[in-house]
C-alpha cells in the first residue's frame, strides 16, 4: 500500500491490545513517522517517569491533565509531521470521544485523510500479554490488569467515527500478517471513497 498523501493513522484500543506493536510495524513498513503517547508522556515527565511503573489509574504521570498534556504533544508532533509534508502515525488509547474528536479537528483543519484503527483482541491474550510485559524491563507501557481493568470500564467505544474512517482488526497472528491485512483493510477503504466520492 502506497501512501501518496500526508495521512494521519491513529491506531488505538485498550491496554496490550496489540496497537503498539502493529503501529509500529506499519509506520516502518511504509517509512512513515510514528508518535507513541507512552514515549511523549515520559519525555514530558522527565525524572517523575521513574515513579510510572508503580503509579495506580488516573494517577502520577497519567492524570487526566497529564493525560491531556501528553495528548496535545502528540498531536503537535503530528502536525509539525504533516506540515513537512509526512504521513504520521499516532499511538495511544483514544479512550474517549473527546480525544478522537482532536484528531478529526486536526485532520480536517489540514485537509488530510484520516484512518482511526481500533486494534481488539480476546481477553485472556490481553492478560498475557501484560504478564509478559511486567517482566520485561525495557517495556515503555505501564500497563496492568488492575489498570485494564480501570481503562475498560472508562472506555467509549467509537460509535461517532463514521465507517470509512474506522477500521478494526483483531491483532491475532504474526504482526507481518497484520500488517498484511491492515493493508488491504485500507485499501479497500480508499477504493470506496473514491467509488462514493
Amino acid at each position: 500500500m502506497a501512501v501518496s498523501s500526508p495521512t494521519i493513522f491513529a491506531f488505538f484500543g485498550l491496554i496490550a491490545s496489540g496497537k503498539s506493536t502493529l503501529a509500529q510495524a506499519f509506520a516502518g513498513q511504509h517509512g512513515l513517522r510514528y508518535h507513541n503517547s507512552d514515549v511523549v508522556r515520559k519525555e514530558l515527565a522527565g525524572d517523575e517517569a521513574a515513579c510510572g511503573r508503580g503509579a495506580g489509574f488516573a494517577q502520577g504521570i497519567y492524570t487526566r491533565e497529564f493525560t491531556e498534556k501528553t495528548y496535545s504533544a502528540l498531536l503537535e508532533r503530528g502536525e509539525q509531521d504533516l506540515t513537512r509534508g509526512d504521513s504520521v502515525v499516532l499511538d495511544a488509547s483514544y479512550q474517549d470521544p473527546h480525544e478522537r474528536d482532536r484528531v478529526r479537528k486536526l485532520a480536517e483543519r489540514l485537509a488530510v485523510p484520516l484512518y482511526f484503527v481500533l486494534c481488539i483482541c480476546p481477553e485472556e491474550e490481553m492478560k498475557h500479554r501484560m504478564e509478559l510485559r511486567a517482566r520485561d524491563p525495557h517495556a515503555v507501557s505501564d500497563g496492568r490488569w488492575e489498570i485494564y481493568l480501570k481503562q475498560k470500564e472508562r472506555y467509549r467505544p467509537p460509535a461517532e467515527l463514521p465507517a470509512g474512517t474506522l477500521l478494526t482488526i483483531e491483532t491475532l497472528g504474526t504482526v507481518e500478517a497484520l500488517v498484511r491485512r491492515l493493508d488491504e483493510m485500507l485499501a479497500a477503504a480508499r477504493a470506496a471513497d473514491r467509488h462514493n466520492g
